[in-house]
Order: C-alpha cells, then structure tokens, then sequence
C-alpha cells in the first residue's frame, strides 16, 4: 500500500498562484503545496517585465480594465476582469508589505513602466527586469516559514483523486520513486502553463501542461485552449528555453527593425511597436518567412540599458551582443497559455473539490489575448479569492476510493516492487518531434490543413510512448486540446490566427470554445 498524507488543502505548482494561495489558505487549515521540480522553478521566477496594477496618481482600475478589455478581442469576461484590476492595487500592496522590493525613484515612488497595448504607465518592476525572481523569493520565504504549510518538492502528480464524483486529493511520484496519495478537503491547480510543447519558447522544462492533461482525463472542463500568446522577442540563440527579451525594452524606446534597417512595425499598427502581442508577433513571423531577419534596436536606449535591464543585459553580454551598440537578433517564442481550466470567479471547476488559478486556469480575465503584466496580477487576485472559499470546503475523505491504485497503475504504467520514473527522457526523438509539430502547425500561423496533420501526427506519437513517459503523455494530451479547438474556431483572434479564415468573424464574438 502507498503512502497516504492527509491535508486540509492540496496545493500543486509553486509559481505566484500556488504560493499566493498556499500562504492564504494557511489562515484556514493545513496546506500541503507539491511541486514537480525545485521550489523556485516556475514561469513566475523567469518573469521580467513585471506586474500591471493601477497604482500611478494618474490611472485608475477603470482605464486599466479598458486597456485589458480591448486587448482581449470582445473574448474577456468582463466581471472577472472587474475583479482583476480593483483588487489588484491591494494585493500588490499586500506583496510590498510581505517584504517584495519594486524599483522606485529618488523620491520613493514606485517606478511605473509601459508596455505593449497599456495607455498608461502601470508595471511595477524589480531589480529592473528580474520582477519575478523577486517575487518568488518573497513568497517562498514566506511559505516557508508559515508551520501550517507542508512543502514537498520534486513531486510529479499524476492524476486526482476522485470519489463519487468529488475530488477528493491526488496521486504522486516523489523523488525516490515511491507513489505518495494525498487525500484533502479540496485540491487547487497551480500547475502553470505549456510552453514547452513548441520547438520554441520563454517557459523553463517544467512547463509541459500537466494541468491540463490530468484535468481533462477526469473530465473537468477547459476552454479557450486556441489562445497561446507567442511572445514577439526572444533572443534568437540557440537556447532551450529562449531568453525572454522584456516587453518593457520597447517601451524604454527600443525599436523593431528588420536586416535592410525597415521600421516595419510602422505600418502595422497605430501603437507601432507596442502593438498588442499577437498582432507584433505575427508581424516579425511574416518578416521571418519571407527571408529577412529581425531585431531589435535597444541603441536608444544606450548606457542606461545595462542598468535597466540588467538581467537581459547580461545574457545578451554573454552571447556575444552589446545593446548599447549591437542589434539584438529576435524571434517569437511560445510564452503564455490564455486558455485552461474553466474557473468560476472563486476558482471553482467543474469538478467539485478541485480549483485552478493562475495559468493553469481560464477565468477569462485575458480574453483571445493577454495584456501584458497582466498575469502576475491574476495569481495574486484569483489565489485571494480561492483561499477565501476553500474554508467552507467539507473535510478530508477518510480514505481513498477502493481499487485506485490499480487503475492508476494501468493508466500509468506503473509496475509494483521497483521504483517508478517518468522515462519521457529516455525519448528525446519524440519529444522532439513533437515540439516541432506544433510549432509548425499549431503555432503562430494555423490552418485546416496544418492543425489535422498536427492530430494525426500527436496521435502516431501518443502510441509510440510507453504509458511510464508521464510527462510525454502529458505534452501529447495538451497538444491535442489546443490542436483540437484551433481547428474548431474558424476564424482569427488574438492569440488564434488561422490563414484560412483571417478575420474575426462576428458569429464568434464571445464564443468559446469549450473541452
């Protein structure tokens, strides 16, 4: 028989969301937080930009939520966004207060940066361009010093725990091979988002979507998977993953250009090249297919740069590039997923006893396309809520459901009486394979034809794998969601561009599509 640990509340994934949440719902019971990797290992950490919150003398929630409305492609749920941008001056003030060190002026100010599609300046950045570093440090100080917090790393999950129709806990691996259940009044979903499923991305190695896929196989609705943001500047190095070159660089007044030193962002949009996301990535993709390279131009910026970004700076340094004096060579890489598990404005699934928050989740505050900096932000807000709701969850199961570990065993490929191991590495081809399916097919350009031959080839890789490669399954299974609704929406928004129906289309305005 596995181990059993019994908890109030089973959080999974330790990027913003989940030690946002793990900290509040501490005020409510015992928490146990899981994570696949290091503590530190998240999207979270590599973030540089830094959080959105209407916190400047000369803005608002409500120019914010406009801003993030009309970035959104009429796809946003505009309660929840509501609730983003008025909760969000307090839950950043609440980081600040938990020790979190945001850049400020001579005078003590906070200094508010701009990025792509906001009218004001509103990003709060530390350390520069290292936001997320410093906010995960701050969190996870915390976490750890909280006694009713129970911190387990390097535990892979594998699959829920359901029980006539509850969530009821969760089934892992840990670092010696051993299979750990955890049965809790409620399990929360902090599991991140899916870069890693494209050849090309800002996401470190834990981002595989296993959210998503453990999700789904239970029946839990997801929506809005079409919707994955390509960022528009990654350093084009050959680095896995990408370094992320700050949105916050163009709006310190670098310039995108391409190899004959053409402006091209100019006559591509009215905001030039703080243009929104999707709209700047498809135009440096165009530029790229028709044989030119891309770069950016960060000269304007000059000696301040190393400053400002010290960060990008350095890795930019360490490749052989000066901003100050050198073009930057660019390309998109896959960065954020606006899609995920369909939440309620408490975080609540379709699944009783299971929530989801962060990148994991769809609240809808991001619409076909997130506004920038926003992300951090709904961690935050979204772990606040979740944390408030989880104490009026029942208690703990007394024990897990008869026969459970058989089945897992047969869907897992587990073996009894030796270790268990993810073997996904001892298969680097079709790892590989398929990072470069959905890049061509499912990436920033789609269509019919391409998303088809994307299933057909997931499908060959999904029988190739053995059922112990977890985290191939897993990448297999996100791919497929994303494959799978792109090719439902016929027609082209935000995030989701497909040549064979290049307009947004009026009969899927507010339409989404649901798994």
């Amino acid at each position: 028989m596995s181990a059993v640990e019994r908890t109030d509340f089973l959080v999974v994934g330790s990027g913003i969301a989940g030690l946002a949440t793990a900290i509040k719902a501490s005020r409510h019971g015992e928490v146990t937080l899981l994570t696949k990797g290091h503590l530190m290992e998240s999207n979270t950490f590599y973030a540089q930009g830094g959080i959105a919150a209407a916190v400047g003398p000369d803005d608002s929630p409500a120019e914010h939520l406009v801003d993030t409305l009309r970035a959104g492609h009429d796809l946003v749920r505009e309660d929840a966004a509501a609730i983003l941008v008025e909760d969000g001056p307090q839950r950043v003030m609440e980081l600040i207060q938990l020790g979190a060190r945001f850049d400020v002026g001579p005078d003590g100010s906070l200094l508010l940066g701009r990025e792509g599609a906001h009218s004001r300046n509103r990003i709060l950045h530390a350390r520069g361009d290292a936001t997320g570093e410093e906010i995960a440090e701050v969190l996870a100080a915390r976490a750890t010093e909280i006694p009713a917090i129970r911190i387990r790393e390097h535990h892979h999950v594998l699959d829920l725990v359901v029980d006539q129709g509850r969530c009821i806990g969760a089934a892992a691996v840990d670092a010696s091979g051993e299979l750990r259940l955890f049965l809790a009044r409620a399990v929360v979903m902090a599991t991140g988002g899916c870069g890693q499923v494209y050849r090309y991305t800002t996401n470190p190695p834990v981002a595989t979507g296993d959210g998503f896929a453990v999700a789904h196989a239970h029946g839990v609705t997801l929506v809005d998977m079409e919707f994955v943001q390509f960022h528009p500047t990654a350093l084009a190095r050959a680095d896995d993953p990408l370094v992320l070159i700050s949105e916050a660089v163009r709006g310190e007044g670098a310039r995108l250009v391409n190899d004959a030193g053409d402006p091209f962002m100019r006559r591509e949009h009215p905001m030039a090249d703080l243009a929104p996301r999707d709209v700047v990535a498809r135009a440096i993709f165009r530029e790229m297919q028709a044989g030119r390279k891309v770069f950016l131009d960060a000269r304007p910026i000059g000696p301040r740069f190393a400053d400002r970004f010290p960060t990008i700076y350095q890795a930019c340094r360490e490749r052989g590039i000066d901003p100050a004096r050198d073009l930057i060579p660019i390309a998109p890489a896959a960065h954020f997923i606006m899609g995920g598990i369909q939440t309620d404005l408490l975080g609540r699934t379709s699944l009783p006893g299971l929530y989801a928050v962060g990148e994991a989740a769809c609240t809808g505050v991001h619409g076909a396309n997130r506004l920038a900096s926003n992300s951090l932000l709904e961690g935050l807000v979204f772990a606040d809520r979740i944390a408030g709701a989880l104490k009026d969850e029942a208690p703990a199961a007394a024990a897990v459901p008869p026969g459970y570990q058989e089945q897992l065993a047969a869907r897992r490929g587990l073996v009894q009486g030796r270790p268990y191991r993810d073997r996904t590495g001892e298969f680097p081809e079709l790892v590989a394979r398929l990072r470069q399916v959905m890049w061509d097919h499912v990436g920033i350009i789609r269509s019919a034809e391409g998303l088809r031959r994307a299933l057909d080839a997931l499908a060959e890789i999904e029988r190739a794998a053995p059922r112990d490669a977890w985290t191939l399954h897993n990448m297999v299974q996100t791919g497929k969601l994303i494959a799978r609704a792109a090719l439902e929406r016929e027609e082209s928004r935000g995030g989701h561009y497909r040549e064979d129906f290049p307009e947004e289309r009026a009969a899927w305005k507010g339409r989404r599509v649901t798994l």
